[in-house]
């Protein structure tokens, strides 16, 4: 092992130790390029990180990122989700759990048009929190439905970290799309089925809703369903429709889905100056945010690898001779595990790109390998101590207890946990829609 590999990961090390202290990730990537690549490499680490830097800068697919938390965040000032939910709330009013489901097909349509998490969370925990606790619903699993229901925007394409993780891994960004949809929708099937069976068991987890909470008439119920749905599906059937078909680019797509989703708060007379500086604002802070730390993981790998300890940790991997499903197996585990500490961006940038070589080598299908981390990562929203979901509900809805949300919580992560090995099983269900497509 050569000086290079060794002061590589001491480099990782510190990159580990400075996370955990809690220093801003970004600049510590940056702090420690500067200092382990002039030590190693002298001069030549700074012709890397600005190569690295021009890089980032033209890669045009990027420019949907924005654009994308941009429609997220006019969506939510339009005030969609408080009719759908709505909807939702008075068409399944008569049934066990009815709110559970509401809570989840509601957040499953949100998350066509949005990948924030925060936002999602946030505003279903603010709509159906107040709900459910007036209709004694079992709080952990009130916690754990809202916030499971609001991550699956993260998988859901259109969705942010999707954007980003297909030129990570070096796949299409529409066919990654593709590939997540199946997903996504099987996570969303395994929610309901939990929520409506744990209420079949056991009613008083969530009972009916009250006479008078229920609609005057089934047309009142269907005219709220309709006036929340539509407008939606039109809007992401145009966005993300004409990206999988091909008609427009990721960031052709975005920026259609943008100025959908002004025209749809216009036409929902919710539109002011106020309300677009504040999601003008929110876009440039997430963005800002995101693309920094793109920028900061790619300098780090790119001297990380030059030191030469990234192609040695693939090399040992492959001198093991693990079969595919093995390689597959452990890089599942090594990102279900830091996902407990981590947010997905850390994970994607900077972990991810280690193995990515050894998943080459082995010759696996790369889509597929992709959709299983996005997969993956989901579960970093809903597991503990980082567990952003968790904080987001905590603040809109102070009725319940920490406990209690990562309690509800912690049933949905073994879900997801499901998805994932069904998806591991059986590849078709990522790789099927995609063939289909694109073919």
């Amino acid at each position: 092992m050569s000086i290079g590999v060794i002061l590589g990961f001491v480099m990782l090390l510190a990159l580990l130790s400075g996370i955990f202290l809690g220093f801003p990730i970004a600049f510590t990537l940056i702090v420690l390029t500067v200092v382990f690549g002039f030590v190693g490499l002298g001069d030549m680490a700074f012709n890397i990180m600005v190569f690295q830097a021009w890089g980032v800068m033209g890669t045009e697919t990027l420019a949907a990122v924005p654009l994308f938390i941009f429609m997220g965040y006019m969506l939510e000032q339009a005030g969609i989700m408080e009719r759908l939910f709505r909807g939702f709330q008075f068409c399944l009013a008569g049934l066990p759990g009815a709110l559970y489901i509401g809570v989840l097909l509601t957040a499953t349509i949100f998350a066509t048009a949005t990948g924030i998490i925060g936002a999602s969370v946030t505003l279903i925990g603010m709509l159906a929190a107040p709900v459910m606790a007036k209709a004694n619903y079992d709080p952990a699993l009130s916690a754990g439905t809202i916030t499971a229901g609001g991550t699956l925007g993260i998988l859901i394409p259109p969705s942010v970290m999707l954007v980003v993780l297909g030129p990570v891994a070096g796949v299409s960004i529409p066919q990654l799309f593709a590939a997540c949809i199946v997903p996504g929708l099987l996570i969303t099937v395994l929610f309901i089925t939990y929520t409506m069976v744990r209420c079949w068991i056991n009613p008083e987890l969530g009972p009916p809703m009250p006479q008078d909470e229920r609609p005057e008439t089934w047309r009142v119920a269907v005219k709220e369903l309709v006036v929340g749905m539509v407008p939606m599906v039109a809007l992401i059937g145009a966005t993300l429709g004409s990206i999988l078909t091909g008609v427009a680019t990721p960031t052709e797509g975005a920026g259609m889905g943008a100025a959908g989703a002004v025209i749809l708060t216009i036409l929902y007379g919710r539109f002011n100056l106020k309300r677009l500086h504040r999601a003008m604002f929110q876009t440039v802070l997430v963005s800002s945010m995101i693309l920094f730390l793109l920028l900061a993981s790619n300098m780090f790998g790119a001297v990380f690898n030059r030191l030469g300890t990234g192609p040695w940790i693939a090399n040992a991997m492959v001198a093991m001779d693990l079969p595919p499903m093995g390689i597959v197996i452990a890089l599942m585990v090594v990102v279900f595990l830091l996902g407990w500490p981590l947010e997905w961006a850390p994970i994607v940038f900077i972990f991810l790109p280690i193995f990515l070589p050894i998943v080459e080598a082995a010759g696996i299908n790369l889509l597929w390998i992709t959709a299983l981390v996005a997969v993956n990562l989901q579960t970093a929203f809903l597991s503990p101590p980082v567990a952003m979901a968790a904080y987001y509900l905590r603040a809109v809805a102070p009725q319940w207890g920490i406990r209690q949300i990562y309690s509800g919580m912690f049933q949905f992560v073994g879900l997801q946990v499901i998805a994932l090995i069904l998806v591991l099983l059986f590849p078709a269900l990522a790789l099927w829609l995609p063939a289909v497509m694109f073919q």
